[in-house]
């Protein structure tokens, strides 16, 4: 328990779900008793008043039944509640409540019981007003001076040379003891009442939002803080001599000479929006008091600044009132960290801790407890604290002693020990399968077949018939879970037909849903695969509303599901060799679902026609242990080249042949894939163009709105001067412009996905061709795939960029020098993709010298001096790296051949026998 915790005196909680801001809260003897025991007013939005006298027992105590004095509910939203002396003719205070559309004032009194139910309180109305206007905030006093005698009107005629109007003045002395109330509306009009009657109303200068509204009885004037940050001040006699506002229309008000204008007394702009004002009287002085969002701040009746404090919590309320000490103020500021902090001007006295934030604070006399502070949050936690330091009287109770067995205890921290650090390795937010979760599994089962009747929905294939596969989900709970979420993802341009399911599984059982898959863009995916995620919460004794955990799986798609089988073709632009390390296996038993079990042609070669027009064709040799593919476009050979490499592991698998290995020995299609990073890079520099274009055409559109605007406006009309015709054929530049960056988006949407299955393809070969472990292979797509999506803000060229030359700085880099270069923090567009492609160039180089992939960067400097004159560093010009990449580009073509003219004392034992081998 804190030190400096409020010390609760009472407390109570109001209603279910009702609302309260600063104004709900008011403290004052509203039933007139005259023991000078103050009792606490609350209204709520939803319409509830409530009056409270608290009779603690002890500290601490909540509400009991007697607490309530009263509770009734009006039907119409409380926006604020002030008690004063509202009535004539009587000095008793009564209870004024400001509704949205209305201000009623009532009498609260009570009834001496004669029975143990007690006293009874009611509330009589006394007056209301209607309000013409959507009222925000009020504020009463003594407004125009307080002077003793008999009230009389005296109405002065004054003749306006221009405009003919009568203006009437009222100059009322007003007997002693008297509140006039004033409610500011949302649109910016102050409304006075002079009690039962409405004396006028007036309009704010360059109103735009309402703000916090008080009244200072020493300057007579009225000050409030407009939503230019000014804190601003209007003398009530100003007010009552200018122009009235119900009488004015919309003509008049234009005309700086109808009437006496509405000036400011002064103004001060602080900088920032104000929560609450204040106006605080002492030693025949006034302050004014403003509370902003990082300061609050003193003021002087004039306008000037006494002090200003900046407050290290963003402030939620605060209550100034005299401080005992000469001359200073004392200041209670609530704030958002649930404290409450007492300054002495702009010093710090006290800081408490509530178990709430405060929106509105007060102070009153309770139970001749004098100083209780009273604070109520948004949610209606209503308390009464004190500030004090009263020691905590918990005491923590005696342990049992008992023997201790150390060797339990030492079995029992190993235990624990090991399950730490499993759970650290381990430590996931997303389970790493389906077993891993035990409260609940999903199973997802593709079907074999594809639909007899195609479920696919608003397609861009141009095919006669697009297929679709139904897949099957099923969620197995073993205890009773809640709020399950079901989501199942696929890679676009792959859609469903729903991709959401919301059910609660209230005992353990299962649930199953089907769904869909389809093709519904006009280019093949970079992706067979889907996701499915299943969000649910677990309750415990603890935590009833559940703990919230995420369960997960995968399912694979069927090739037919975006091809079909077609006749090969015996030429192609791009052609790739894959050996392995087994026999032959017919093609007819690898893609049964592809072959005709006919043709005897069909064994060594296959023809794969994808949707979206591209023909790929799948060779095997009859006497080698080569696998050819071979198509049109680069991207199209990665689907196939995955499906053969998955098939023929899953064919030696069922054989338990566990030494199955595929080889890449041909050369890596960097050109090509270069050509597919270029026009990608291209579609994004058009986005950026077309992107400029927009904006120069939409501020020349606007130019031309303002002067047209500014022509029709105008008492004199004046000739366009072909303005309608330069608006009219901007608007349609700007209707061709937005046309144009649409269907570049698309394109590059579409060209970001084919640069994935290129990008896919060239990791698979580089892994193949350098025999990468798993490991290896991560760190590759980490590297060239780091973004699902690629954005204007945020593309994939810099992206790769950087992780590539963090690659080449680390673990492929030479020696510790080059470690000690940093790249830039900042990523931005290139000019270019010369950079790109050298330092791709690079790698596949640094990889085909004997550089590793690893994480940890001591260990490949280790192998990079055992293996002298293998990695070359970076180079630090354009001249080097051009000689580099002349080198690289024989390399790849054939890397073999450049091995074998390797000196032999140059490379490493294991390196040696490698080139001895044919």
């Amino acid at each position: 328990m804190s030190l400096f915790k409020a010390r609760d005196w009472w407390s109570t909680t109001l209603g279910e779900k009702e609302e309260f801001d600063q104004g709900c809260l008011c403290v004052a003897d509203i039933d007139n008793s005259g023991s000078g025991q103050d009792k606490i007013t609350v209204g709520s939005y939803m319409g509830y008043l409530r009056i409270f006298n608290p009779h603690p027992v002890k500290p601490g105590d909540g509400m009991k039944a007697e607490d309530l004095l009263l509770e009734v509910q009006l039907r119409d939203p409380i926006l604020q509640v002030e008690v004063g002396k509202f009535v004539s003719g009587t000095e008793l205070l009564h209870l004024a409540v400001l509704h949205c559309r209305k201000l009623c004032v009532y009498a609260v009194s009570g009834t001496l019981g004669n029975v143990e139910h007690g006293n009874q309180y009611q509330i009589r109305l006394m007056y209301e007003h209607n309000l013409q206007r959507t009222a925000c905030n009020m504020t009463y006093g003594p407004f125009g001076g307080v002077k003793v005698g008999l009230s009389w009107t005296t109405e002065t005629t004054m003749s306006n040379k221009e405009g003919g109007q009568k203006l009437k003045t009222r100059d009322r002395q007003q007997r002693q003891g008297r509140d006039l109330i004033c409610i500011q509306s949302m649109d910016g009009m102050l409304m006075l009442f002079e009690q039962e009657s409405y004396a006028f109303g007036r309009f704010l200068p360059g109103f735009l939002l309402p703000g916090p509204l008080t009244y200072s009885s020493r300057t007579d004037s009225f000050i409030t803080v407009s939503s230019c940050q000014q804190v601003e001040s209007y003398k009530y006699q100003v007010l009552a001599f200018a122009t009235d506002a119900d009488e004015r229309n919309e003509t008049e008000q234009q005309k700086l000479s109808s009437g006496k204008r509405l000036v400011m007394d002064w103004v001060l702009n602080i900088g920032e929006q104000a929560l609450d004002v204040c106006v605080v009287s002492f030693n025949q002085t006034s302050s004014v008091f403003v509370l902003g969002e990082r300061n609050f701040f003193c003021l002087k009746d004039n306008g000037q600044i006494r002090f200003m404090k900046k407050l290290d919590c963003s402030p939620s309320c605060f209550l100034p009132y005299c401080s005992v000490s000469e001359g200073t103020i004392n200041t209670l500021v609530g704030n958002h960290n649930n404290m409450l902090h007492v300054y002495q001007d702009v010093t710090l006295k006290w800081a408490t801790q509530l178990p709430h934030i405060p929106v509105a604070v007060k102070v009153g006399n309770l139970q001749d407890l004098k100083g209780v502070i009273v604070t109520l949050s948004d949610s209606g936690h209503l308390q009464c604290s004190y500030l004090g330091t009263d020691p905590s009287l918990f005491q923590a109770p005696k342990v049992e002693s008992r023997e201790i067995n150390y060797e339990e205890l030492d079995q029992e921290m190993k235990e624990l020990q090991k399950i730490i650090k499993e759970s650290t390795k381990t430590q996931d937010i997303l389970p790493k399968s389906e077993k891993d979760c035990d409260d609940l599994r999903i199973t997802a089962e593709v079907s074999s077949d594809l639909d007899a009747i195609s479920q696919a929905i608003d397609s861009e294939v141009r095919a006669e018939a697009v297929p679709s596969v139904t897949v099957k989900i099923t969620l197995q709970s073993r205890l009773a879970v809640q709020k399950t979420k079901l989501s199942i993802c696929v890679q676009p341009p792959l859609a469903l037909t729903r991709d959401q399911f919301i059910f609660d599984l209230e005992s353990c059982g299962s649930k199953a849903v089907a769904l869909s898959v389809f093709l519904k863009g006009n280019y093949p995916p970079a992706e067979l695969e889907g996701n499915v995620v299943a969000s649910y919460s677990t309750p415990t004794d603890l935590n009833p509303e559940g703990i919230p955990r995420v369960a997960q799986c995968k399912f694979r798609l069927p090739l037919r599901l975006i091809c079909f089988p077609a006749q090969p073709s015996k030429t192609a632009n791009h052609k790739l060799t894959i050996d392995t390390n087994k026999p032959p296996v017919s093609l007819v038993n690898l893609f049964p679902d592809f072959a005709d079990q006919s043709d005897e042609d069909q064994v060594n070669v296959l023809g794969f026609q994808l949707l979206t027009g591209s023909r790929i064709t799948l060779l095997a040799s009859k006497t080698s242990q080569r696998y050819r593919i071979q198509s049109e476009q680069l991207e199209d050979l990665w689907l196939i080249t995955k499906e053969l490499i998955f098939r023929l592991e899953e064919h030696f698998k069922k054989q338990n042949s566990k030494d199955f290995t595929c080889i890449f020995s041909g050369s890596v299609p960097l050109q090509e894939y270069f050509e597919l990073i270029d026009h990608h890079f291209e579609l994004r520099m058009n986005a950026e163009k077309y992107e400029e274009l927009l904006s120069e055409r939409a501020i020349q559109f606007r130019a031309i709105e303002r002067r047209l605007l500014i022509r029709f406006k105008d008492k004199t009309p004046a000739p366009l001067q072909h303005l309608d015709t330069l608006l009219e054929g901007t608007y349609r530049q700007i209707i061709a412009l937005a046309d144009a960056a649409e269907e570049n988006q698309a394109n590059m949407f579409q060209a970001f996905t084919k640069l994935k299955s290129a990008t896919q393809l060239v990791i698979m070969l580089i892994s193949l061709w350098q025999k990468l472990s798993t490991d290896q292979v991560a760190i590759l797509e980490a590297t060239f795939l780091p973004l699902m999506q690629d954005t204007q803000e945020l593309g994939w060229e810099e992206s790769v960029d950087a992780a590539i030359s963090h690659l080449l700085r680390t673990c492929l880099s030479k020696s510790s020098k080059e470690q000690a270069l940093t790249l830039s923090s900042q990523l931005s567009i290139p000019k270019d993709t010369s950079r790109l492609k050298k330092h791709i160039t690079l790698l596949c180089d640094r990889l085909a010298k004997g550089g590793r992939l690893c994480l940890t960067v001591d260990t490949n400097i280790q192998q990079t001096m055992v293996m002298p004159g293998v990695c070359t560093p970076i180079p630090e010009s354009d001249l080097e790296e051009r000689t580099a990449i002349q080198g690289s580009t024989t390399m790849f073509t054939n890397h073999r051949h450049l091995i074998k003219q390797k000196s032999k004392t140059d490379l490493p034992q294991g390196a040696l026998e490698e080139t001895e081998k044919p």
